[in-house]
């Protein structure tokens, strides 16, 4: 499947997806129309009680595609973003994410959409958009959810990056471990496998029944504020160009 690798484990019932673009796993067009088929195909076996996500090579991802954020190329990225977390609301299927390195911008969004995050110790999370004058419409969306308002603002706003333990305090993730697919593969054993899969999806969709409904209501008014309003500042179009020319930006505040 091009970029996207799938692969089952457990007679069928633990799917494997994994981002398969090293070294950084880059969430570009391509690798977002294989992931969003992934997850489609996925959602229609009966027997499937858990998606688990992670990245080929040393890193889960370092997030979408920065030549696809100018503003010709991002009006059809940032919808296709969105359908891409579409289809795993959809699929209503408990996911895991098993987070190695670097996992910033659409990767720790991607991550952030899981049910479980599970982290070796020396992963770094961070959502850099602000330092490229733009922002992430998904974790805007969906972290105020997972780890409260405050610390979504944080994340959000000054772009910093924080560690594997910092991640785990905020409640961002479950679970740091040397072996994050070895963990999954525990959770899923021992509270998953004995489960009927139809209640999983049932549960999945009830317990995340307020995140569901915030992010497809949400998503048409932040793709808009993306593409109508921020892609029409000078200052987006600055930080995208300087960031590609590998120079500071120069921002006009306009």
């Amino acid at each position: 499947m091009g970029r996207v690798a799938v692969r089952f484990a457990h007679d069928g019932q633990l799917a494997w997806v994994m981002l398969n673009a090293p070294k950084a796993n880059i969430l570009d067009g391509e690798m977002i129309r294989d992931l969003t088929r992934a997850f489609r195909d996925l959602a229609g076996l009966q027997e499937l009680k858990l998606i688990g996500l992670h990245g080929a090579g040393p890193h889960f991802s370092f997030g979408a595609s920065v030549e696809e954020h100018r503003p010709e190329p991002c009006r059809q990225m940032i919808p296709e973003f969105g359908e891409l977390f579409r289809a795993l609301l959809d699929a209503q299927i408990p996911t895991a994410a098993a987070v190695r390195g670097q996992c910033l911008g659409g990767g720790m969004e991607l991550a952030g959409f899981c049910t479980w995050i599970f982290a070796e110790p020396t992963a770094k999370f961070g959502q850099p958009e602000i330092q490229l004058g733009v922002f992430p419409p998904v974790a805007a969306l969906i972290f105020p959810w997972r780890i409260g308002q405050a610390r979504s603002d944080d994340l959000c706003l000054t772009g910093r990056t924080i560690d594997a333990q910092e991640a785990l305090r905020a409640g961002f993730v479950n679970e740091v471990t040397e072996d994050p697919e070895a963990a999954v593969e525990a959770h899923f054993v021992r509270h998953l496998l004995p489960k009927s899969a139809t209640a999983l999806r049932l549960a999945q969709r009830a317990s995340r029944w307020t995140f569901d409904r915030a992010f497809r209501e949400g998503w048409a008014a932040l793709e808009r504020l993306y593409l109508d309003d921020l892609m029409d500042t000078a200052d987006a179009k600055e930080g995208i160009a300087a960031f590609l020319e590998r120079r500071p930006p120069h921002w006009i505040n306009a």
